[in-house]
């Protein structure tokens, strides 16, 4: 049987500002990636040095491990942008050595309060995080903190905009949490604005991911980890796996055209990858391809 040509993809029907935003967004996006034993050969086997890498912290594998794969992606040529937990940072001189780590590797880090029931020394919060690198790291190059377009589970919504307020000073760009609906995310962000919050947004999104691969993946972060990510997210996997549930091109499109209007001050694209590295990064190629 003799093949034909290749299918064209299809190509997105976007008005033009739409599209170059769009273009914009996958053409330098972040992918956030698990620090497990085979998280860096997956990073460096498939994604271009354009995307940067954010390495996520946990309480069962430490700081250690986040930092390690971090030295070891930048070493490589990546943009990494490491996360640090509040309440694994055990004190002042722990803090201080974290911080020299992170200034060789470019002097980046994505700060949140962490999963640890207890903290582990002085910083109970990411706002006293905060405060601390400002003291000690005044010259940090980037700093990002979370924003919640779906309600906390703890936390009232009006309460979660007015810590990003706070936070105002120290940090430098906002990276939304995980949210599978558009239109939530699309009205956070309004919200955000109408506060007078300035910092820039990076919109998190899941990535292309089978549900049976990320229980497996879940498993390798740990039970505990994978307990409270399930109760801060307990659609996500419906969403995934119902028919018409989430599609990664549905979501990104659906941000237009609203989000690339200037004002709203949108960034960049923040990937939740799983670790499902190679098809998520398939999936942005083809998106590309659409928009060119």
């Amino acid at each position: 049987m003799i093949a034909g040509p290749p299918v064209k993809p299809s190509r997105l029907r976007l008005d033009s500002a739409s599209r170059e935003a769009l273009t914009r967004f996958l053409s330098h996006p972040r992918y956030e990636v698990l620090p497990t034993e085979e998280s860096g050969d997956l990073v460096m086997r498939n994604l271009p040095t354009e995307v940067t890498i954010t390495v996520t912290s946990s309480p069962r594998r430490g700081i250690e491990a986040t930092l390690a794969l971090a030295e070891r992606l930048a070493g490589g040529g990546y943009a990494v942008v490491p996360h640090l937990a509040a309440r694994l940072v055990r004190d002042e001189p722990h803090l201080k050595e974290i911080l020299a780590r992170l200034d060789a590797i470019g002097g980046r880090v994505f700060v949140v309060a962490g999963d640890s029931q207890e903290a582990a020394g002085a910083f109970p919060d990411s706002v006293s995080l905060l405060e601390a690198i400002a003291s000690h790291a005044p010259a940090m190059k980037e700093i990002g903190v979370t924003g919640y377009p779906e309600r906390h589970g703890f936390i009232d919504d009006d309460l979660t905009i007015q810590a990003m307020w706070d936070k105002r000073r120290q940090a430098t760009y906002i990276v939304s949490n995980l949210c599978f609906d558009v239109r939530v995310v699309k009205n956070w962000v309004a919200r955000v604005r109408k506060r007078r919050v300035p910092l820039p947004i990076f919109i998190g999104m899941a990535g292309v991911a089978d549900p049976a691969k990320l229980l497996r993946v879940s498993t390798r972060i740990g039970i505990a980890d994978s307990a409270r990510f399930l109760r801060g997210h307990t659609n996500w996997l419906m969403r995934l796996i119902q028919p018409g549930g989430y599609a990664p091109d549905r979501f990104a499109t659906g941000l237009m055209p609203e989000l690339a209007r200037p004002d709203m001050k949108v960034a960049g694209i923040h990937v939740f990858t799983f670790n499902e590295i190679e098809p998520t990064e398939q999936w942005r190629q083809q998106m590309l391809a659409r928009l060119s």
